[in-house]
């Protein structure tokens, strides 16, 4: 189910209701079990997402080093979102997260697959005008 599932979401970006049935039609469940499962896991999304998403860790090694609030702020700040937010534009989500296993070099965020450490206000411009600059 969650291979099925995950296939479903690259297709369409995220979980909507006519993916989750098609999930519970073609292994033979019901909706309702599907999209529990579906809703179980925070790697599956049942809502649209922006074509960047933004995960600040904050995990106690990111909090220690007065980074996940400050971050979280920061970014809240340039992009005019909140944590679990879209911008209206549709580009970026922002979320926060419980560990991006990045301790040794945090304050930490991921935006999609891309790990970014030891960041500042200075990183993080950088990275969103580089973000907002991509077509």
């Amino acid at each position: 189910m969650l291979a099925a599932l995950y296939i479903a979401q690259e297709q369409n970006g995220y979980l909507n209701e006519e993916a989750i049935q098609q999930v519970a039609k073609r292994l033979g469940m019901t909706p309702g079990d599907v999209y529990s499962t579906a809703s179980f896991y925070s790697l599956f999304r049942m809502k649209p997402i922006g074509r960047y998403v933004i995960q600040v860790c904050e995990g106690i090694s990111c909090y220690l080093n007065d980074g996940a609030e400050r971050v979280v702020e920061y970014v809240t700040e340039k992009l005019g979102i909140k944590p679990g937010e879209t911008s209206r534009d549709g580009r970026f989500s922002l979320e926060t997260v419980q560990c991006l296993a990045s301790c040794g070099t945090s304050p930490a965020m991921r935006v999609n697959d891309q790990l970014y450490e030891n960041l500042s206000p200075a990183i993080i411009d950088d990275i969103l005008e580089r973000l907002m600059g991509e077509v």
